[in-house]
């Protein structure tokens, strides 16, 4: 039951018309001011428009290209994969620059129907629409889904009157400034521990209870101070091969390219490993994991989770020794620095499969500080992850309170205080 004042129209009822861009083809690159660009999905799937997600034109295909974003306006994706399809970002300036392809639609408001846009955008944002439209979209591709026209235009929405619309409006836009700001500083506090890392990984900064003497030797990996070692990875760790067989059921781990080692069910809400685990290899606590044929896009992990864990075959176990801090090497093994040595080392193997199997990983070099500087490096990195970890939790709490918030408002379970002359015009 709606609130007093409030009533039920469809889509169709609120806007004009819903104008769609036209698909031109553009180059792998952002247009650069005094270019032309087209657009992409991207720019949408956030829920925050993102202009800079846009592909500079082809010269002979600009003319053709037809519909600008326009400020006060809304974009819809009417075709992507079933859990982004329908999503939407509000325009706030004409930008004369960049035009939209056949995957976007612009509403455009009614001229004698007013109805304040940005309120309407966060009622398309919002998770029961969202839903509502993954459920309408059709399409036998196991990826793609699309929305007909008429599927928009027909959604029912809940609509206050325009005073109230406006205050909604205004709230839920404060709480974007606000988490704005936080993904700020989180970005900043991300890029402050890289640049941690890159420094007192390389020795180009050395902390203060490890002085050196300044001298440095070269290696590939670069200038490295003369106090730490440069060593192959065979020399300070071994492969672990143990199958599983008959043995204790463990639980069965997957290896992620930004969180490492995850227990596959938990992160994937639904088995993806074979039913069959006895060829999987065992994994005991303090082991490193890394995916054979996808290490080249950093997936990487360390085994802390279980006393014991399984892995598919597909993967590949190593245990450091005791020359080794498994948080410093662990930390070295991520950077995108390495990232790229293994990319370099996937396509210089003789494997035709792309793999980086463990007798040509084991002689990639490494460099190692003595082990209590391992040690206190990786605490320092440690540290800054916490910092970085913290931001992070506050951004996602305030996204869900904002979520919440958004449900109450856009369906009039809460109410905003209005000024007292627009309520008693309400009244």
């Amino acid at each position: 039951m709606l609130p007093k004042g409030w009533e039920t129209k469809k889509l169709r009822d609120l806007i004009d018309r819903a104008d769609a861009g036209v698909s031109v083809n553009g180059e792998d690159q952002p247009a650069r001011p005094g270019e032309f660009g087209v657009l992409k999905i991207s720019s949408v799937t956030s829920g925050i428009f993102r202009p800079e997600e846009n592909k500079v034109i082809r010269a002979e295909e600009l003319q053709r290209a037809s519909v600008h974003p326009e400020a006060d306006r809304i974009l819809v994706s009417r075709s992507n994969t079933e859990s982004l399809v329908g999503a939407s970002a509000y325009v706030a300036e004409d930008l004369p620059q960049l035009f939209l392809p056949d995957k976007l639609w612009q509403l455009q408001p009614h001229a004698e129907h007013p109805t304040h846009m940005r309120w309407l955008s966060y009622w398309l944002a919002a998770n029961s629409t969202r839903s509502t439209l993954s459920k309408l979209a059709t399409g036998t591709s196991g990826s793609m889904k699309n929305i007909g026209k008429d599927q928009l235009l027909s959604l029912s929405v809940p609509v206050p009157p325009l005073a109230e619309q406006s205050r909604i409006a205004q709230i839920l836009f404060t709480w974007d400034q606000a988490i704005a700001t936080l993904e700020q500083l989180v970005e900043a506090s991300m890029q402050q521990r890289l640049l941690l890392s890159q420094q007192i990984l390389t020795g180009k900064v050395c902390l203060a209870n490890f002085p050196t003497t300044g001298r440095k030797q070269k290696t590939p990996y670069g200038d490295l101070p003369v106090e730490w070692a440069y060593r192959r990875i065979g020399e300070v760790a071994a492969e672990v091969s143990k199958k599983q067989g008959d043995g204790e059921p463990h639980p069965v781990l997957s290896c992620t390219k930004h969180k490492g080692l995850v227990d596959s069910l938990a992160y994937f809400n639904k088995q993806v490993f074979s039913a069959d685990t006895s060829t999987y290899k065992v994994v005991p606590r303090g082991c490193f994991v890394y995916a054979t044929n996808h290490i080249d896009e950093g997936s990487i992990g360390y085994q802390n989770l279980y006393d014991f864990g399984l892995v598919s075959p597909m993967y590949t176990v190593f245990r450091a020794d005791d020359d080794v801090d498994d948080a410093y090497l662990f930390a070295l093994l991520k950077t995108e620095h390495y990232r790229q040595i293994f990319a370099s080392a996937t396509n210089a193997s003789v494997d035709r499969r792309g793999s980086l199997r463990w007798k040509d990983f084991r002689n990639l070099k490494i460099p190692l500080p003595p082990k209590d500087e391992q040690r206190a490096i990786a605490n320092v990195l440690a540290r800054a992850s916490e910092e970085v970890d913290l931001l992070q939790a506050q951004l996602d709490l305030l996204r869900e309170e904002k979520s919440a918030l958004m449900s109450q408002l856009l369906t009039g379970k809460r109410r905003v205080k209005l000024p007292e002359v627009e309520a008693e015009e309400l009244a």
